[in-house]
């Protein structure tokens, strides 16, 4: 049904208009923030900032996509890539969701005929939302590796887009004290091994994997040599769990179970599973029937033994797709903050259509105030909002809130101690 009003709103308007409803529906620049927010808006991000050591605090899910030239052969380029089908109006499912990830990101004309404008664009709205925006810490910034088959060659066709370790890496060591580097290194691949060494002799910590888009089965034996590689390197593999909507994976939605991850934990592998699997329904082939996949997450993640190796990240438990159990859940377990780690998911907290501050306040998770206060953060700076959102919601009936180590680097992760 959503789908349905969403193509309604397109065709009976301009799609320019209809993309700018729904996502980056910005009133100004982060610049201009400052002088634009009211006395309230102020003190909310002052009460947001305080009682954090700011050194310590991490944002570690932050997608950076980009283009290439239709030149770049999909199998060897080292440039980003993005599947033709979103570049094609014929494909419109695939344009439209692609067009409104750009206009999240503050693209709002691209020119796909000058790539590298684009991405360089990409990348300088981040650094001013993150300047302008007196974020504290560091942003995490993810590379995103290809589609692979199970005998080890890239599938284009599968491959929604590409953001390449190398690129990555680039873009960190020319912002070195707002990024830091993810690298995403798919085990199926014939070079993984060596992939993985490269990088972790370069001094990278952390791995991304999005499984039901890539099509990484967690459980294979085929992987041993991989997460004996990962926790030599001293690696940790950021993975999201659950159902997957905002990058295509239907085909594979069953490999976010969180489940499938016992055999890298029985390994020691540190893990960050993304979303607190806050999303979709997940077999139970351990005790039977289909429970949802939270409900999985949140076995593993009370399991005494995985204490110190599996962790979990809170993006995107404010979407209103995911919000409820999830995110009550968690806040009535204050003990186990210290084994979160806060994600932006960045650009989705720019898609005001999947963010929505009057569902927050009916349900009782933040005030009226705080409601009008965070809509005018969002419109200069959608980053801040989604970090200052996390740090005054409240669980509705008991008051708690995210502790602050919740928005720090876990010291088992290399982060502070506390």
């Amino acid at each position: 049904m959503k789908i349905l009003f969403l193509l309604l709103i397109v065709f009976c308007t301009s799609c320019d208009f209809a993309v700018n409803k729904i996502a980056g529906n910005f009133s100004g620049t982060p610049e201009q923030m400052d002088k634009a927010l009211s006395p309230d808006a102020r003190a909310l991000i002052l009460r947001a900032m305080t009682g954090l050591r700011s050194e310590c605090v991490r944002d570690v899910h932050v997608h950076v996509a980009g283009v290439g030239h239709e030149k770049d052969d999909f199998k060897t380029t080292n440039t980003p890539w993005v599947n033709p089908l979103s570049l094609s109006l014929a494909h419109f499912s695939h344009f439209l969701k692609f067009k409104i990830y750009l206009n999240a990101a503050g693209i709002k004309s691209p020119n796909l005929q000058e790539p590298e404008k684009l991405n360089q664009d990409y990348v300088a709205r981040i650094v001013d939302l993150w300047k302008f925006g007196k974020m504290p810490g560091k942003a995490h910034l993810l590379a995103f590796d290809r589609h692979y088959n199970e005998d080890g060659t890239p599938n284009e066709e599968l491959t929604n887009f590409y953001m390449p370790n190398q690129t990555v890496w680039e873009i960190c060591q020319k912002y070195p004290d707002i990024f830091t580097p993810v690298m995403s290194v798919h085990p199926y691949r014939k070079d993984a091994i060596q992939e993985l060494e490269k990088w972790g002799k370069m001094g990278v910590k952390f791995i991304k994997w999005l499984p039901n888009s890539m099509r990484i089965d967690a459980s294979r034996p085929q992987l041993d040599a991989y997460y004996d590689k990962v926790k030599e390197l001293g690696m940790t593999i950021l993975t999201h769990v659950g159902e997957e909507r905002a990058v295509e994976g239907a085909q594979f939605q069953k490999l976010g179970n969180p489940l499938l991850f016992r055999r890298p934990l029985e390994k020691g592998v540190k893990i960050i599973m993304a979303h607190l699997g806050s999303l979709g329904n997940c077999d139970d082939f351990e005790q039977g029937g289909q429970k949802s996949c939270f409900n999985l997450f949140w076995r593993l993640f009370n399991e005494e033994k995985y204490k110190g190796i599996l962790f979990a990240d809170i993006s995107g438990i404010t979407i209103n797709t995911r919000l409820g159990e999830p995110l009550l859940t968690i806040l009535e377990h204050p003990e186990l903050h210290t084994r979160l780690v806060n994600g932006s998911d960045y650009p989705l907290p720019a898609i005001n259509w999947i963010y929505r501050t009057s569902q927050w306040k009916d349900q009782g998770f933040i005030t009226d105030s705080e409601r009008e206060s965070l809509n005018e953060i969002y419109h200069y700076n959608p980053l801040l909002f989604d970090f200052v959102s996390k740090r005054i919601i409240h669980h509705p009936k008991l008051g708690s809130q995210f502790r602050p180590e919740t928005f720090y680097l876990p010291k088992e992760l290399g982060g502070c101690s506390y």
